[in-house]
């Protein structure tokens, strides 16, 4: 797409001047390493490109990301400055989150530029880099860039300035003809960045608090440094003050534990380094006296300025430095709750004393806030002391119309309250409670509505107590900024909670509620949500006709709405393949294949998502009749079996490949497990949460944890639940079962000749073991049952011919022959002489079905035990 272009940008600022030097450096340590470098100004446009790869130039020309286009996200979506523009905050925009396809092959990192006195954005600051070379440490050099380039604007100085500080040098130099000194030397000790920035702190408060004197400035490592303050004026009549610097030379000297009496009272240090104007190079000694003239070096200039000035730049840094904090400590995490906490932890104690955050409950359970004029949830509260008999956390407040917060909700606009005494409105609300708040000290209120995307979601009041000074309208804007940039984050954090919401309501509906009624295995379960969002874990007991079971757990690559959306239809697959009685690896096989038509249909759709789909899992069978397990896997950890004696050993299962690669054959083991042993499956976070992401400690651990005789499922996974967190890194699915074997009274067997003759004894047989079996209720049906399906494989069917009885919760009837040939229910006709007897089958059993084995194939019916 076309974007939108000026040949001459305005640069109202001369942000790209001022930007020159910390662009130049940055690039030269950047050359080679396949990003570039840009500033665009307020309204996206790019002011300024460095680029140090050729290949990375022409493609970038080939985007339009170069001097003159503009990126403005209303036009063409997120990108790395026009969403820095629109959210306000720093942003890392990489590959295809990029709405457009012209720049889904780029990394982005953006963060914003401020007019250090104002606190408006005036422009970005961006790396930008093919998206295959993306890195989040670009996020923090683009940061680190942005505050050098404002250290660059706050550090111009104004005409007024530079006078003084030229009558500054014309007078130093007269001093020293007059005395014959030389010229000095800057203290030899090394200064880091740490220290220079103590230092210009002190200074700009000694210059704006107007006085001047001597102080001395506690450095780290038991250090001292000595200020001198003095006043300078310039030939046009320019009064203000130069500060100079001396350290202590040779041995260092620790400091008292007291200031010294003869150092000035000045202001405290301000938070950021506030100085007017920072000069590197040095200047002979004072002619005052300095403190411990011995111990210290010649002294250089630190900065020189106006006190009107200087007041200025500290209330600027100020200001930038509680916004760089919010913008860094508030919205780590996508927690409601969490981030109003942030919000008032940032605001207390630099900007208030108090702060409180009221939000609907509709935005605490992520949803959308219908009205905010009812009942608010006190989200968060923080301030400097107890006893200020303002609202705790967790209570529900309804605002009056008349309280600045309910006027807040309604205008949409900030009110201000620089005298709550007189606020007659706020004490309306409750007057026994204003009271008391007013006695604790609390003189001043700002409330802000929290709007984010056309949406009020709150309001946050701002408190002040010990602060003297009350709440001003210069205020008004920097409590705006702040609270913009946490509605932000709320509402990030508000639609995380209601997507994940919505994600568990769909994995919760597409797991088993409970498990199914059978008599093979006595089954429990653990089923735990990754913290990340819901996975695609899922296990499931699956009811088999001759009193089998399936068990299976399986694990869906990713977390989100679409690895549970995948989970359940991998899930229902099963079903529906377990239903037809296919084999162990045949079910594997037709996963296999489902998997990687759903990637093809993905890819057809072309909707532009790149979620990969693949999964692990893992398929058994147990047959209570013969105790035998028969196991599949494909991709996934072996299952552990825990012996009625408490050895625990893991199956060696052949190791097939994860579902989707398709191309190769799934193979099968069987085991012979003893009646009482315990099978336990699990997806693979049960192993990495308890080795630590090491699998072999992790098997290790699990094997000594299990290795315990005479524990039910249900003990085993509370011996589980102890070693697990809430919300580990990783979804876990755990099912454990415990098996069970009819005894050889509740089946019989007759080996059947291929002879109509014998059907007639068959039966009677069979009639006689019901009897046998108290089921006299179920001769008739059964003996249906067995005459037409010993005749039918008698008649179409190949030897052997086998008839199995089964008396589990059900009647289970068996017929098995040597062919492949499955009988078809259909209705008859009226001239058909045949086709009726399974159908009459059919209508008197509860469920038939047919399936096949290596040698034929078994027809089997169930009947409920007693009759309805």
């Amino acid at each position: 797409m076309d974007l939108p272009y000026q040949q001459d940008p305005d640069d109202a600022y001369s942000l790209a001047d001022a930007a020159r030097p910390v662009l130049e450096t940055l690039g030269s340590r950047l050359s080679g390493l396949g990003v570039t470098v840009l500033l665009s100004d307020e309204r996206a446009q790019l002011l300024h490109r460095r680029v140090g790869d050729p290949v990375l130039h022409r493609y970038l020309d080939s985007i339009q990301v170069a001097p003159g286009f503009a990126f403005p996200e209303e036009i063409i979506g997120n990108n790395g400055v026009g969403t820095v523009l629109a959210t306000r905050r720093p942003a890392f925009v990489t590959g295809r989150e990029h709405f457009t396809d012209q720049l889904g092959g780029t990394a982005c990192a953006g963060a914003p530029v401020r007019d250090p006195l104002s606190g408006q954005i005036i422009g970005v600051f961006d790396l930008t880099g093919l998206s295959s070379h993306a890195d989040s440490s670009m996020l923090t050099v683009a940061l680190e860039a942005a505050r050098g380039i404002e250290q660059r604007l706050l550090q111009r100085v104004t005409s007024r300035e530079r006078a003084l500080l030229q009558a500054f040098h014309e007078a130093r130099r007269r001093t020293m003809a007059n005395e014959g000194v030389g010229a000095g030397v800057p203290a030899t000790e090394p200064l880091d960045r740490h220290d220079q920035r103590i230092l210009e702190e002190s200074a700009a408060a000694l210059i704006s608090s107007g006085r001047t004197g001597l102080a001395e400035v506690r450095l780290p490592r038991g250090r001292t440094a000595v200020l001198l303050c003095r006043p300078v004026t310039s030939s046009c009549g320019v009064t203000g003050f130069a500060v100079e610097a001396a350290l202590p030379a040779g041995v260092l000297r620790r400091l008292a534990p007291a200031a010294p009496e003869a150092a000035s009272p000045v202001a405290a240090p301000c938070r950021r380094p506030a100085v007017v104007t920072t000069p590197q190079m040095a200047t002979p000694a004072p002619a005052g006296p300095p403190a411990e003239p011995s111990a210290c070096t010649g002294p250089w200039l630190l900065a020189v300025g106006e006190p009107g000035i200087g007041r200025l730049a500290v209330r600027a840094r100020e200001r930038l430095g509680l916004l760089y904090d919010a913008g860094a400590c508030v919205g780590t995490t996508l927690d409601v709750t969490r981030t109003a906490e942030e919000l008032t932890e940032v605001a207390v104690p630099r900007f208030a004393d108090f702060a409180a955050v009221d939000l609907p409950v509709a935005v605490l359970l992520g949803e959308e806030p219908i009205r905010v004029d009812g009942p608010l949830r006190r989200a968060a509260i923080a301030g400097v002391h107890a006893g200020s008999y303002l609202r705790a956390a967790g209570d529900l407040i309804t605002y009056t119309a008349s309280t600045p917060q309910a006027r807040s909700l309604m205008s949409e606009e900030p009110v201000l309250e620089p005298e709550l005494a007189k606020a007659v409105g706020w004490l309306a609300q409750d007057p026994v409670r204003g009271e008391k708040i007013l006695g604790a000290g609390v003189h001043s209120l700002i409330t802000v509505p929290m709007l984010a995307r056309g949406t009020v979601l709150g309001v946050v009041s701002f408190y002040r107590s010990r602060l003297q000074e009350p709440f001003e309208e210069d205020d008004l804007s920097l409590a705006e900024e702040l609270v913009a940039r946490a509605a932000l984050c709320i509402d990030n954090a508000r639609r995380f909670t209601r997507e994940h919401a919505v994600a568990l309501a769909l994995q919760r509906s597409l797991l088993p509620r409970g498990l199914p009624t059978q008599h093979a295995v006595e089954a429990a379960h653990r089923y735990l949500s990754a913290r990340s969002g819901v996975g695609g874990d899922w296990f499931d007991v699956i009811p088999l006709s001759g009193a089998r079971v399936a068990l299976v757990v399986g694990d869906v690559v990713g977390h989100g709405l679409h690895a549970a959306a995948t989970m359940g239809r991998l899930r229902t697959a099963v079903h529906n393949f377990s239903s037809l009685d296919l084999a162990v690896d045949e079910v594997l096989t037709q996963l296999d294949d489902l998997v990687g038509q759903l990637h093809l249909d993905q890819e057809e759709a072309e909707t532009g998502s790149h979620e990969l789909i693949g999964a692990s899992c893992l398929y058994a069978v147990y047959d209570p009749t013969t105790r035998c397990c028969t196991l599949a896997r494909a991709g996934h950890p072996p299952p552990a079996l825990v012996l009625p004696d408490g050895t625990v050993e893991y199956l060696e299962l052949p190791a097939g490949p994860p579902l989707g690669l398709g191309g190769q054959p799934f193979e099968t083991a069987e085991v012979e497990v003893p009646e009482g042993s315990l099978l336990v499956l699990y997806t693979d976070g049960l192993i990495k949460h308890v080795g630590n992401r090491d699998v072999e400690l992790g098997l290790d651990q699990l094997r000594r944890v299990l290795a315990h005789r005479g524990r039910t499922p249900e003990q085993t996974c509370r011996v589980l639940d102890t070693l697990l967190p809430a919300h580990p890194a990783d979804d876990i699915a755990v099912l454990v079962a415990r098996t069970k074997a009819l005894d050889a009274g509740q089946v019989a067997t007759w080996e059947v000749p291929a002879e109509p003759a014998v059907v007639s004894r068959i039966r009677a047989e069979a009639i006689a073991r019901l009897t046998q079996w108290g089921l006299e209720e179920l001769a008739f049906t059964t003996e249906l049952t067995v005459s037409e399906l010993v005749t039918n494989a008698i008649r179409y069917g190949a030897e052997p011919v086998t008839l199995r009885l089964l008396r589990d919760r059900t009647l289970i009837c068996e017929v098995s022959d040597g062919s492949s040939t499955s009988p078809h229910l259909r209705r008859a006709r009226t001239t058909d002489e045949g086709g009726r007897g399974l159908y009459m089958v059919a209508q008197l059993v509860q469920r038939w079905g047919t399936r096949y084995g290596a040698q034929g194939k078994v027809i089997w019916t169930e009947q409920p035990l007693t009759l309805l």
